[in-house]
């Protein structure tokens, strides 16, 4: 039963990743609390904050996240796309959110931004992750599971075993 916890923070990180991925894609889930979002709105937020050239980021930024997140559902590729995430999350805690502090903006004050905090949790999920691998219950783990059968099978035909 060790691979469900693995299952349980991919599936986590997913949902979080592509909803952030296709806010800044395609502008999903807009409304005054997180902007208009989309590609353009994006841009100008990455420029503000001195990422440039701002709109080849907005779309990287995006795809990694979306296609990132898609990834840790079936749990392919995670060693791959968890530190691709990874290096996006502290790109966004250096850049959008140090100068803020450590903690969230609980108050909702509109002169204070967020913290990191959120951000560092994330940033250890997608490190184990990276560490890890996506576990028993993943394609990544299915595969392994298969090479080393396949291995054994070999070896045992080979009379080694």
């Amino acid at each position: 039963m060790n691979g469900l916890g693995l299952v349980v923070l991919r599936l986590a990180l997913a949902v979080v990743f592509v909803a952030h991925g296709a806010h800044k894609l395609f502008g999903l889930w807009a409304g005054p609390a997180i902007g208009v979002g989309g590609l353009d709105m994006t841009a100008q937020l990455f420029a503000g904050l001195g990422l440039n050239p701002s709109f080849p980021l907005a779309v990287l930024v995006g795809v990694v996240e979306t296609l990132g997140g898609l990834l840790l559902v079936v749990g392919r590729f995670t060693r791959f796309a968890a530190p691709a995430m990874a290096v996006v999350t502290v790109v966004a805690m250096w850049k959008g959110q140090w100068a803020n502090g450590f903690f969230l903006n609980w108050t909702g004050a509109p002169d204070r931004g967020q913290g990191f905090e959120f951000s560092l949790i994330l940033l250890g999920a997608l490190l184990c992750l990276t560490f890890t691998g996506g576990g028993e219950w993943s394609l990544d783990g299915q595969r392994e599971a298969s090479r080393a059968s396949r291995q054994a099978g070999r070896a045992r035909l080979r009379g080694k075993l």
